[in-house]
């Protein structure tokens, strides 16, 4: 059976494993509405609008 020759320290350790956990900024696409960005397949937060038609009514701020 393998047994390693050396211990390895915690921070080589740690080293090693950092890389695999990180965070991917979502992604974002242009509405073909109103421009502003949503979330690829979700209604557009800014118009409600999904797929050319109005999915959400959206109250306009005062």
């Amino acid at each position: 059976m393998a047994v390693p020759k050396r211990r390895i320290s915690k921070t080589r350790r740690d080293k090693r494993r950092s890389n695999v956990w990180k965070l991917e900024a979502p992604a974002l696409v242009k509405c073909e509405k109103c421009g502003e960005y949503k979330r690829p397949h979700r209604v557009c937060p800014a118009c409600g609008f999904y797929k050319g038609r109005e999915v959400v009514k959206v109250e306009k701020e005062a």
